[in-house]
């Protein structure tokens, strides 16, 4: 597990996470959610929808940018306080995700800006956002 502390943290620090999002975390999500949307999860109707194919959900992606602000970067005792996000293009199944954050600016009150993004397999863009996250001020794993 990582863990950066606000006072380690730079701007221009990154990290990611990659996944290939599958049927079944469609599915997972959608029970989890109670989002049994037919763009999500009926292959015949989405047929006939604007992207002529099931779309992942959009939320499931940014679960992915949660996942990396706890677990890479800042990592281990961050706290997700804001987000703002644009959903530039369908995440479609089986594409290969990298979702990754950006340190963009140290905020005051021990507070990161962060750039959060998704990209598929193509390398494009499909979601571009902005979030604040509190790190730990000290460190707690040794």
């Amino acid at each position: 597990m990582i863990e950066h502390i606000y006072d380690e943290l730079n701007i221009g620090d990154m990290d990611y996470v990659e996944k290939t999002i599958t049927e079944t975390d469609v599915y997972q999500y959608a029970g989890i959610t109670g989002d049994f949307s037919w763009l999500h999860v009926n292959e015949v109707r989405s047929r006939q929808g604007h992207f002529k194919k099931r779309v992942v959900h959009g939320m499931l992606l940014v679960g992915l940018i949660s996942n990396v602000i706890g677990n890479r970067m800042p990592g281990a005792g961050t706290i997700y306080e804001t987000q703002d996000i644009r959903f530039l293009k369908p995440c479609f199944i089986n594409d290969t995700i990298r979702a990754q954050t950006e340190v963009i600016e140290k905020l005051p009150r021990g507070r990161v800006k962060l750039r959060t993004s998704c990209f598929n397999q193509f390398g494009e863009l499909i979601l571009d956002g902005v979030a604040v996250a509190i790190p730990p001020r000290d460190h707690i794993i040794k």
